[in-house]
């Protein structure tokens, strides 16, 4: 048992530090060497548990994955399927702040050239986003004239753009930034009946660490 416990430890760290090698330096250019001395480990034990870097990075990410469902689950109260949207928008930026798997994650979704055996991190936020924005359009909850399939297209461009430009300046996924977005965006997409009781903010808990109202984008 103890034996069974130090080895999924150290499976842990090693994808860990496979995600701040990969967020950090690009999945071509990390080494194992480097990937198993952030760990902590020896080369021999990173290759007892990962065969290659190309493990490694599908290891890294199924965790971003799993992070994204989580991030993607409905809370209590359900709402409205718009509100669970920018729920999870937010959601979404704060793990991309803070957690690095998940940094890691949709970084190697947008890495060349393309893995033949990668999990397509971006590719699952984007299905849910269109599944949820069809939702809404089933509720009633879209404006006359506008598509769940072209609120899907805005909100998909605008949530990975803020993941892309967030690598260099983390005010692009900060609150202040998301809810500056959803000001904008809300009125014109959401149903008249529905837009007063939506909020920009996140209503549920925000995860601890993601930056704040101050801390915004300055164009």
């Amino acid at each position: 048992m103890v034996k069974q416990e130090r080895a999924a430890r150290t499976r842990q760290s090693l994808v860990r530090a496979a995600a701040e090698a990969f967020a950090r330096e690009g999945f071509a250019q990390a080494s194992l060497t480097s990937i198993s001395r952030r760990a902590g480990v020896s080369n021999g034990a990173l290759h007892f548990h990962f065969e290659s870097k190309q493990a490694l990075a599908r290891a890294v990410e199924e965790e971003a994955c799993a992070a994204l469902e989580a991030i993607t689950r409905p809370g209590d109260g359900l709402g409205s399927a718009l509100q669970r949207l920018v729920d999870a928008t937010h959601a979404l930026m704060g793990g991309l702040h803070q957690n690095v798997v998940v940094r890691a994650g949709f970084g190697l979704s947008g890495g060349f050239p393309r893995r033949a055996d990668g999990v397509d991190v971006r590719g699952r936020w984007r299905t849910w986003v269109g599944q949820t924005l069809r939702e809404a359009e089933a509720e009633g909850g879209l404006a006359d004239g506008v598509s769940a399939a072209d609120a899907a297209l805005a909100v998909v461009a605008a949530t990975v753009g803020f993941e892309q430009l967030g690598v260099a300046d983390p005010a692009w996924t900060s609150e202040a930034t998301l809810v500056r977005f959803w000001d904008l965006m809300l009125p014109r997409m959401a149903a008249p009946a529905l837009a007063p009781r939506l909020r920009a903010r996140c209503t549920r808990p925000l995860p601890a660490g993601q930056p704040r109202g101050a801390f915004t984008v300055r164009l």
